[in-house]
């Protein structure tokens, strides 16, 4: 459970990315591919470059779907439960891979944000996103 603090920490830097989803979700996403290489066998039709339409495409619908969690922060099974269901009885992607993706995420976020990401920003974004993943695979059990 994040506190007051942390949820404020979790929307000012929601603040500082919202409109540049495709850019960041790509960037994750390719920073994803090119650090833990097995993850990219969801995504064989993905380039790999930066300003390829499907990776910007799907680089915003991951974005977006981290914003539907910010927006429901205080309920996050009940709005990522349909992307739960589609990751792990659909693509029945490894949940192994939802840490790596948090991983990657922070280090977009801290490349991006420098001296605006602060060490309790990056802690309230870890713990936001551990959450986030926890939910996403509570669909696997």
């Amino acid at each position: 459970m994040l506190s007051a603090q942390e949820r404020a920490h979790v929307a000012q830097v929601w603040d500082l990315i919202a409109g540049h989803e495709a850019a960041f979700g790509a960037e994750l996403l390719l920073r994803l591919f090119t650090v833990y290489p097995s993850t990219k066998i969801y995504f064989k039709h993905l380039g790999v470059c930066p300003d390829e339409a499907q990776l910007l495409t799907h680089g915003q619908r991951v974005l977006e779907a981290v914003g539907v969690a910010v927006q429901h922060i205080d309920h996050l099974r009940a709005a990522l439960s349909p992307l739960a269901d589609l990751h792990a009885q659909v693509l029945r992607v490894d949940p192994a891979n939802f840490p790596l993706l948090i991983q990657c995420f922070q280090v977009v976020l801290a490349s991006h944000l420098q001296g605006e990401f602060t060490v309790q920003m990056q802690a309230a974004w870890d713990k936001f996103l551990t959450e986030v993943a926890t939910v996403l695979t509570e669909k696997y059990r």
